[in-house]
């Protein structure tokens, strides 16, 4: 059983189901509501979200870039992001040659992003620390909200958030732009050629053209 008189909520991401963590959560006592989560695996209060990653996991979304994608949409998101690893540092030298470059990851979305990184032997094990986090929120009276929109608190997260706004450019290449460029000022001062340096040239043309032509709304200019 929890902790006693401790019955939280918890938001878990659909695709959770059949990863054994859900139930081993109920059975601890914890009302579980499953929803789409557009940024984690489960929310356990306004401020914390969890990403559960396996160790295999863990090291394939270094590789394929999903985890710096991942830590930088739960900072913006939620004020305390949690990593979750299932499994042993040690696992790490079965699954992958690099090692050393995944711990090196996980120390470097600490650092960029504030994320907390956690370890569990394994489901049960995991569904103890989403349990005792719970409590630890419910007694600190943090409510359980599902953020649906950035929380936009730091001026960088705002950058990114005006950028990433600008057709055909998503998070990647907004981070991309404003590390290139410097600030929003320079990309819009930037010439078809500066900016197709970046996001080719296909997609420079149109953005260029987003940011120099004259504002000409449907029926402007004629007479109510």
């Amino acid at each position: 059983m929890g902790q006693e008189g401790c019955r939280p909520r918890i938001y878990v991401d659909v695709r959770e189901r059949g990863s054994g963590v859900p139930e081993a959560l109920a059975r601890l006592g914890a009302a579980v509501i499953y929803e789409q989560l557009g940024v984690g695996d489960y929310v356990v209060s306004d401020r914390v979200v969890v990403e559960r990653k396996t160790v295999p996991d863990l090291a394939e979304s270094l590789f394929d870039g999903r985890l710096f994608d991942q830590a930088r949409r739960m900072s913006e998101y939620y004020e305390t992001p949690v990593i979750l690893v299932e499994g042993r540092v040690e696992d790490l030298e079965r699954v992958t040659g690099r090692a050393s470059q995944v711990l090196q990851a996980l120390a470097a979305i600490s650092l960029d992003y504030g994320v907390r990184v956690l370890w569990s032997r394994g489901v049960g094990d995991t569904a103890r620390l989403l349990y005792t986090l719970s409590c630890r929120e419910r007694e600190a009276g943090r409510p359980v909200v599902v953020n649906r929109k950035p929380r936009l608190d730091k001026l960088w997260l705002q950058q990114l958030y005006v950028v990433q706004s600008l057709p055909g450019i998503g998070p990647k290449l907004a981070r991309r732009l404003l590390e290139k460029m410097g600030s929003i000022d320079a990309i819009c001062r930037a010439s078809v050629v500066e900016l197709a340096r970046v996001v080719g040239e296909e997609r420079a043309r149109r953005l260029y053209r987003v940011l120099h032509a004259p504002f000409s709304p449907p029926g402007r200019g004629r007479r109510g």
